[in-house]
C-alpha cells in the first residue's frame, strides 16, 4: 500500500507537467539554473530510491531584475557526463514540462530504469516569463546504490578480535587485499561500510575525505537493553547499516593493484560504561569493476584477505588513541606489500541491519584553525591556543623526535575528552592526527618534543558536512554574538549524521534536544538530508509493540528524558516540511508520528491531561524517562503541565501533517482527511483540559519557569488571554527582573511569545542581560558556545538552548514560514497562507517584531529558491524601512504596522512604516 501511494504521489507532484515543443524565443536571458542537487545533496556517489528527485535554483542575471518567474524546464540524463555533454539523454529526456516547480523533480518510471551501481549525469535549462530560454546548466551527478542481492562480499573481523567485544578489540586492524586488472579500465567502484569507523585507501593513497563513517545507525540487535542503565525493550522496528560509495577509478591501474582498509572501533564498541556496544569492529567491502568492453568482475571482502594489527594500538570514541609509529608499513595498501607475517581475516556474523546506501552528509574537516598563540613553560609543555572552541583533532606537522619517544597532547576541558599519545619512529619529520575519535578544546597541552612552532599546529574542527546557509546580523553585537556561539556549538555537536547533547561527557544523540534546537538549525544550515537520516534513525528505534520513540536515536541507554523527548517524531518532520515543502517528509514519517501519539495517548489522565510515568524493571516510575522541562534558570514547571502541552503540540502537527498527505494523495481513497479531523479533536481536547487543570482564577496564571509560555503559545481562550500576557510580562520583567525563568522547553517559545503578544522590548530586554540568567552571562564569562546550564555548572557545550533564537528571524527579522499555530483560520487566510501551496518558502510572510532599541537587522537564508533577505532599519522620526529580496519562485505577504498586507513576488522591495511605541 505505501508503494501505491507513492507512485500516486509521484503522479501528483508531476500532474501539472505537460509536454510541448515551443520554438525557441530571442531575448536576454534572465535566470539561469544553478547549484544542482539530487536528494538534496550535491553530486550523491550512492542513493537508496531508484526515482531519485532533482532540484535546482533559478539565480536572476541582475539583481535588478523583478517579476522573474520560471515557467517551465526540461531535464536530460545521460549515463556518463561524455554523453550528455554531446547533448545526448541515454536515461531519460521527457521534453519540456510547463510548471514553475525547480525542486523535488523525481526521475519517474517512463525514464530509462535506473540499474543497480548506476551512474548518472544530468542538467536542466528553464524557460522563464517572456519564453526566453536559458542554456543548460553545468552537469551534476547521482549514483545508485545496491540492491540487497547484488551484495558478494562477507562481514571479516580480525582473528585476534573476538566476535562480541573484549580488551584486545582497542588496537585497530588494517586489512587488505591484491586484485590484477586485465584490461582497459572503464570505472571501478568501492561500496564500503563498518560496524564501527573505517578509512578506505587503494594503491597507498587515501580515497575521500570522510571521518567517522559510516553514519551512526541502529546497527544490529544487543542483549540486555532491558536491564540497562537506563532500560528499555529492545522491540525496535528496524536495524541499519549505512554504506559508502568511491570511485576507485583515479587509483588503480591495469596490472597489479591493491585495496586497504584501516578500521576503527566506533560507534560499535565504544568504552563508555553508560553505552551498550553492538559488538566487535567488522568490515564489508565489495569493489565492481567494469571494463571498456562490458565485462564485470568484483573483489569482495572474504577469508582471503590479509589482516594486521596497525600503528593505531588503542582507540576508542572516549578516551582517545595511541599511535606507535615504529608499526608502520608504508606499503601496506600498495601492490607488492610483503604479507609475511600477516594473518588472514575471519568471517564474522552479519549484523542485523539491512544495508542502505549513504544518502546523509558524513563528517569532514569543516574548519582550520590557526593557533593564536603557542607557549612552552618551564617543564617544556606546550600550549596551543586557539580562537573558540571546537570539536574535532590536533593535527601535527613536521615534527621530530628519537624512536620510541612519546608525545602526548591533553585538551583541557570542563568534561573528560580523552587524549593523544603518539610514539615517534624517529627517522625524520613526522605527522599525527587522531583518526577515530574526536576532542572539545580552545587549548591542547603538547608534550614530548623538543621543536614546536605554530606553522606546525592546526586544529581542525571535524563534524557532519551541513554547512552555514544564513547569516543574521544586527546593530546589537550581543545579539550577533549569541547567535554566532550558538552556531558554533551546533557544528561541535553534529557528528556521524546525528546530533549530540554534548561532543563530550555523552555525545548522544539526545532526541529532545535534537527537537528543540531543530527549527533554530533549518534557519541557520543546509540540514535537509542530514534530519532525513536522522528521522529515519527514530522511525527504526520506534517500538512497534506500543509506538515509544525513546531518548535517544540510534537508541543509548545514557539518554534520559522524557514526554519531550519522544516528541520529537512528530516535531521535526513537520519543521522539516514547513523549510522543504516535501510531501514525502511527513508522508514517510506519518506512520511513526501517529505511533508516537498512542503512546502519548496512553498516559492520558481522567481530566485530559498527560502525565507520563514509565517504570523501571522494578515497577517504580524512573526518573529518567518521565522529564518534563529540563535545566532551568531557577525552577520547572509541573512536569504533568509539560507532557500535556506536547501532547497538544504532537497532535496539532499530527493533524496539520494529515490534512497536507490528504491533499496529495486526494485521487486515491485515504484515511488522513478522517485522521485531520481526529487528531485536531484531541489537539483541542488537550488545550481545553490544559487550562482547566492549570489555569488559576486568582493568579491569572498558569503557573510560573515557563508554564504562561507554553499556555500562550498553545493559545488560551480569549477571556483570559489580557490577564496572561499582563502575568507574564510582570513575571518576567519584575518578579525576574527583567531575565528569563526557564528550561529548555519554555525558552524555545520564550521570545516568540513574548513578540507575538506585543512585548518585543522585553524580549530584547530578556536576550541583553548580562548576568546570571542569560546568553549573556555566559558571554561574559568567555564562552564561544553555547552551554547546559544558566550558572555554567555541567557541559560548556549544549546548543539546546539555541532553540528560542529562532525569534531573531522570525520576528527580529520577520520571516515566518507560517502563521503561530493559534493563528485563527481568519488570520491564515487574511495572509493568503496554505499548509500545502505555502510550505517549502515557497510562499512567505514578513512580519518584523521593530524596536527602535534595535535599529538594524538583517536575516538572509539560501532557501530552496534562492537567497531570500530581510533587512530592517530604523530612521528615527523618519519611521522605520525594509528592504525585502524575494528569490525566483517565492511570493511574500508583507504585513507591517499600519499598512494592509501587500503580496510582492521575485525583486527587490522597499517599504516604509511607523510602528506604535
Amino acid at each position: 500500500m505505501k508503494s501505491l501511494h507513492r507512485f500516486f504521489l509521484l503522479i501528483f507532484v508531476c500532474a501539472v507537467a505537460t509536454l510541448t515543443a515551443e520554438a525557441r524565443q530571442e531575448g536576454n536571458v534572465e535566470i539561469v539554473p544553478q547549484s544542482l542537487t539530487c536528494e538534496s545533496m550535491t553530486d550523491p556517489m550512492a542513493l537508496e530510491t531508484r526515482h531519485p528527485r532533482l532540484s535546482w535554483i533559478n539565480v536572476p542575471t541582475s539583481d535588478t531584475l523583478k517579476g522573474k518567474r520560471q515557467t517551465a524546464y526540461q531535464i536530460r540524463v545521460a549515463s556518463s557526463k561524455e554523453i550528455l555533454l554531446k547533448g545526448r539523454a541515454d536515461l531519460w529526456n521527457r521534453g519540456k514540462q510547463i510548471t514553475d516547480n525547480s525542486y523535488f523533480i523525481p526521475y519517474m518510471y517512463w525514464g530509462k530504469t535506473l540499474k543497480s551501481g548506476q551512474e548518472a549525469w544530468w542538467q536542466v535549462r528553464v524557460w522563464d516569463e517572456r519564453g526566453i530560454v536559458s542554456d543548460w546548466s553545468e552537469p551534476a551527478h547521482f549514483g545508485v546504490g545496491l540492491k540487497a542481492d547484488d551484495w558478494k562480499a562477507q562481514w571479516i573481523g580480525a582473528p585476534w578480535q573476538s566476535e562480541e567485544v573484549s580488551a584486545a578489540d582497542s588496537v585497530a586492524p588494517m586489512f587488505r587485499k591484491d586484485f590484477i586488472l586485465k584490461g582497459k579500465i572503464e570505472r571501478v567502484k568501492a561500496y564500503v561500510t563498518a560496524m564501527g569507523f573505517f578509512e578506505l585507501y587503494a594503491n597507498g593513497q587515501r580515497v575521500g575525505d570522510d571521518y567517522y563513517v559510516p553514519n551512526f545507525t541502529n546497527f544490529t540487535r544487543r542483549e540486555g537493553l532491558d536491564h540497562a542503565n537506563i532500560p528499555i525493550s529492545d522491540h525496535f522496528r528496524d536495524y541499519r547499516i549505512m554504506y559508502l560509495a568511491y570511485d576507485l577509478t583515479p587509483f588503480v591501474q591495469e596490472g597489479k593493484n591493491a585495496v586497504g582498509v584501516l578500521l576503527g572501533n566506533g560507534w560499535a564498541h565504544p568504552s563508555h560504561r553508560l553505552m551498550a556496544p553492538f559488538g566487535s569492529p567488522r568490515l564489508l567491502c565489495q569493489l565492481d569493476i567494469t571494463y571498456a568492453g562490458g565485462r564485470h568482475e568484483t573483489v569482495v571482502t572474504d577469508g582471503s584477505w590479509f589482516v594486521k594489527p596497525s600503528p593505531i594500538q588503542n582507540n576508542d570514541i572516549y578516551t582517545g588513541e595511541v599511535y606507535d609509529a615504529r608499526l608502520e608499513e608504508p606499503l601496506w595498501a600498495s601492490a607488492g606489500c610483503n604479507t609475511s607475517g600477516w594473518q588472514k581475516a575471519v568471517i564474522r556474523k552479519a549484523p542485523d541491519g539491512k544495508l542502505t546506501a549513504h544518502d546523509a552528509p558524513t563528517d569532514k574537516v569543516v574548519e582550520t584553525l590557526r593557533p593564536l598563540s603557542l607557549v612552552r613553560n618551564k617543564s617544556g609543555e606546550w600550549t596551543a591556543t586557539f580562537d573558540h572552541v571546537i570539536s574535532g583533532r590536533l593535527h601535527l606537522r613536521g615534527i621530530k623526535g628519537k624512536a620510541g619517544q612519546e608525545l602526548t597532547i591533553r585538551y583541557p576541558c570542563e568534561e573528560p575528552v580523552g587524549s593523544d599519545k603518539y610514539i615517534f619512529r624517529g627517522d625524520g619529520e613526522e605527522e599525527y592526527g587522531a583518526r577515530f575519535t574526536w576532542y572539545v578544546f580552545s587549548q591542547a597541552i603538547i608534550s614530548g618534543v623538543e621543536h614546536l612552532t605554530p606553522d606546525m599546529v592546526t586544529a581542525e574542527c571535524i563534524g557532519t558536512d551541513v554547512p552555514i546557509d544564513a547569516r543574521f546580523v544586527s546593530s546589537d553585537r550581543l545579539l550577533n554574538r549569541i547567535n554566532t556561539i550558538w552556531q558554533q556549538s551546533q557544528i561541535d555537536n553534529m557528528h556521524c549524521g546525528v546530533a549530540s547533547d554534548c561532543p563530550h561527557r555523552e555525545r548522544a544523540p539526545y532526541t529532545g534536544d535534537g527537537q528543540v534546537a531543530c527549527p533554530t538549525v533549518l534557519e541557520n544550515f543546509n540540514a535537509t538530508a542530514f534530519y532525513r537520516k536522522w528521522l529515519r534513525d527514530m522511525r527504526d528505534t520506534q517500538n512497534v509493540d506500543d509506538g515509544y520513540v525513546p531518548n535517544g536515536a540510534p537508541w543509548q541507554p545514557i539518554c534520559g528524558g522524557g514526554v519531550a523527548w519522544g516528541a520529537a517524531m512528530n516535531i521535526i518532520p513537520w519543521e522539516l516540511y514547513m523549510h522543504t515543502g516535501d510531501f514525502f517528509d511527513l508522508w514517510e514519517n506519518y506512520h511513526a508520528m501517529k505511533e508516537q501519539l498512542r503512546h502519548m495517548q496512553q498516559s492520558v489522565t481522567a481530566d485530559g491531561t498527560m502525565f507520563q510515568q514509565k517504570t523501571s524493571p522494578d515497577g517504580k516510575p524512573l526518573y529518567w524517562l518521565n522529564l518534563g522541562d529540563w535545566s532551568p534558570a531557577f525552577g520547572l514547571p509541573k512536569d504533568e503541565l509539560v507532557h500535556t502541552f506536547y501532547l497538544w503540540y504532537c497532535a496539532e502537527l499530527t493533524a496539520r501533517a494529515a490534512r497536507v498527505i490528504a491533499y496529495g494523495f486526494h485521487l486515491v481513497p485515504n484515511e488522513f482527511t478522517e485522521d485531520t479531523e481526529k487528531y485536531h479533536a484531541l489537539a483541542k481536547r488537550t488545550r481545553d483540559a490544559f487550562h482547566h487543570k492549570f489555569y488559576d482564577p486568582e493568579a491569572k496564571s498558569y503557573g510560573d519557569y515557563g508554564s504562561n509560555v507554553l499556555a500562550l503559545y498553545m493559545g488560551v481562550p480569549d477571556s483570559v488571554k489580557a490577564d496572561v500576557v499582563r502575568t507574564l510580562e510582570h513575571e518576567i520583567s519584575e518578579t525576574y527582573n527583567g531575565h528569563l525563568n526557564t528550561g529548555i522547553f519554555g525558552t524555545r517559545f520564550l521570545f516568540e511569545v513574548l513578540c507575538d503578544n506585543g512585548l518585543t522590548e522585553l524580549a530584547l530586554r530578556v536576550l541583553r542581560q548580562r548576568d546570571f540568567p542569560g546568553f549573556g552571562h555566559w558571554l561574559e564569562q568567555g564562552a564561544t558556545v553555547t552551554w547546559e546550564a544558566w550558572d555554567g555548572s555541567n557541559s560548556r557545550n549544549h546548543p539546546m538552548f539555541g532553540g528560542g533564537l529562532v525569534s531573531f528571524y522570525r520576528d527580529l527579522a520577520g520571516v515566518r514560514l507560517e502563521p503561530p499555530l493559534s493563528a485563527s483560520d481568519d488570520e491564515w487566510h487574511r495572509l493568503g497562507f496554505s499548509l500545502v501551496k505555502s510550505a517549502g518558502y515557497r510562499h512567505v510572510i514578513i512580519r518584523p517584531c521593530v524596536s527602535p532599541t534595535l535599529p538594524r537587522v538583517a536575516y538572509e537564508k539560501m532557501t530552496p529558491f534562492g537567497l531570500l533577505r530581510s533587512a530592517i532599519q530604523y530612521k528615527g522620526n523618519d519611521g522605520y524601512n525594509l528592504t525585502l529580496t524575494v528569490p525566483v519562485g517565492t511570493t511574500a505577504t508583507i504585513v507591517l504596522p499600519g499598512l494592509e498586507p501587500v503580496d510582492v513576488g521575485q525583486g527587490t522591495h522597499e517599504f516604509s512604516f511607523f510602528a506604535k511605541k
